[in-house]
């Protein structure tokens, strides 16, 4: 019989090990008064103790907190105060800016940084051991018994959004009912295709919604589950072959970077074995995709949803195929609505913003921020600050409501441009975003990283786009920058981008 093992950068250990020190921790937990409804902050990489942590708190009734910790100082400690966790386990390297700052009344246990995530993001030795006197996360689980307790009504992770206005909030969803529990399982396997004994792989940091989802299904469906603690599109291909990988869960940049290796090395490996690769997070340049679909086959499924609302479309690869673009149809019992400014309802094929309902998953509220839960809801339905519209029963997005541009009174979608504008030769990646104009209100502003060793010219890139796009689309400002403000997904911080366009402008974006 099969041992299931999980595996972080070439270091594997069985799950047994890993849920055995969790309901150990889950014994410890409770002793220290870890209560049904309570808070654990998780400030770890992807490592076999971030699940460990998150099935304590599962345990025992409590919400796992997985924090950002790209996140700036400020930022870090605003969830810790936001949240109140009872417990917060964090890597060593990461505990050390913070450590003088975490709120009191918070149990802090250190996890030493692993030395092969050491090596990945250059960590000095002195910054991955815990400092004298702090308790350590394994050593501390140790001392006790394996918890017998009977497992506590399902909650989900509490994922902090990401703040697009305003500070980021905690989305504190309800206890699962039973039929909810079993919808979203339900859900879950049409959506990722997770099956007993399946070879598993995240590339992303857990921290964020799906590979945290993800994560934790195939923690218990997998027979092998690898984890990147930064991905690599080479190791990528590598993983594949040598776990004969058969399930992902990626972003559209990862294909990106994945497609702009060269030809000789995307040879060098096997990936026959990859059957479903499911991507959500942004959409997905066409070319991209058909590009991937044409070497890696029919297997990328896209989805539609977020924090707030869970998964609300699914793309089959072959229905994507006939409708190019689209982000699927809804899933089952989901309720999808479309809005205008003034809150009317629009019919198919109008854009407007996209509200929708998911019956899978339990209803939330914003924790500390329950008024704010109010605003995002319309005929009992959720809007995620997305604008897009239907046809013939597909979703088809334009891009986010805080991203939209007006110029000229003309509303301008970024994401369409940055899908395009990543097609150009010699761009690794791009961000497209409205900067002030006297004349137009607003304009638009590209920030590219070029490949490396390439030098782009801005006038290059401004008539390769307007061979492309309508004059009005192609932005006037192009900055070169040599390296993006990212995370680990890919996903780059607009905001700190525009920021600076806007701060002495005379008015708010």
């Amino acid at each position: 019989m099969t041992t299931p093992m999980i595996w972080l950068d070439g270091r594997g250990v069985p799950r047994d090990e890993v849920l055995r020190v969790a309901q150990q921790a889950a014994t410890g937990f409770e002793q220290l008064g870890v209560r049904e409804g309570d808070t654990v902050a998780l400030l770890l990489r992807n490592d076999f103790a971030f699940f460990e942590v998150q099935q304590a708190a599962a345990a025992v009734g409590a919400y796992g907190v997985p924090v950002n910790w790209h996140g700036r100082t400020d930022e870090v400690t605003y969830i810790l105060e936001d949240a109140r966790p009872k417990v917060l386990v964090a890597h060593a390297d990461l505990l050390a800016p913070i450590r003088s700052l975490v709120p009191a009344g918070i149990q802090v246990f250190v996890v030493p940084t692993p030395p092969e995530i050491q090596a990945r993001y250059g960590i000095p030795d002195e910054l991955a051991r815990p400092a004298e006197g702090e308790t350590v996360w394994g050593d501390w689980a140790a001392r006790f018994e394996p918890s017998k307790a009977p497992p506590k009504r399902a909650r989900a992770t509490m994922i902090y959004t990401s703040g697009t206005t305003g500070r980021p909030k905690g989305v504190k969803r309800h206890p699962a009912t039973p039929e909810e529990s079993k919808a979203y399982t339900e859900l879950f396997a049409s959506v990722y295709g997770l099956r007993p004994g399946v070879r598993a792989l995240v590339t992303g940091p857990l921290y964020h919604a799906s590979p945290n989802a993800y994560g934790r299904q195939a923690l218990m469906t997998a027979d092998v589950l690898v984890l990147q603690s930064k991905f690599d599109p080479e190791e990528t291909l590598q993983l594949i072959e040598k776990h004969r990988i058969e399930n992902a869960v990626m972003v559209p940049t990862m294909f990106v970077r994945i497609l702009k290796l060269p030809a000789e090395v995307r040879a060098r490996y096997d990936v026959s074995s990859i059957r479903w690769v499911t991507h959500t997070g942004a959409p997905c340049p066409r070319e991209v995709k058909q590009e991937l679909m044409a070497w890696w086959g029919p297997v990328v499924y896209e989805t539609y949803g977020g924090t707030e609302v869970g998964t609300a479309t699914i793309a089959t690869p072959h229905d994507w195929l006939e409708h190019p673009g689209c982000v699927g149809t809804p899933t089952p019992g989901t309720r999808m609505a479309f809005y205008d400014e003034q809150g009317h309802p629009l019919p198919e094929g109008e854009i407007g913003e996209i509200y929708a309902r998911v019956p899978a998953y339990a209803d939330f509220t914003y924790l500390n921020h329950e008024e704010k839960r109010q605003t995002v809801e319309r005929d009992g339905m959720i809007s995620l600050g997305d604008v897009g519209y239907m046809k013939d029963g597909r979703l088809y997005l334009c891009d986010r409501r805080s991203d939209m541009v007006i110029s000229g009174g003309t509303n301008i979608y970024p994401a369409e441009i940055e899908m395009v504008l990543t097609q150009c030769p010699g761009v690794k990646d791009c961000a497209v975003f409205g900067i002030p104009d006297d004349d137009f209100g607003e304009s638009l502003a590209a920030a590219v990283e070029p490949m490396p060793g390439e030098k782009l010219d801005a006038r290059q890139i401004q008539a390769w786009l307007g061979e492309r796009l309508a004059k009005y689309k192609v932005p006037k400002r192009i900055d070169f920058h040599a390296s993006l403000p990212r995370e680990d997904s890919g996903k780059i911080f607009k905001r700190r981008l525009r920021d600076p366009f806007w701060q002495n402008a005379g008015r708010k974006i």
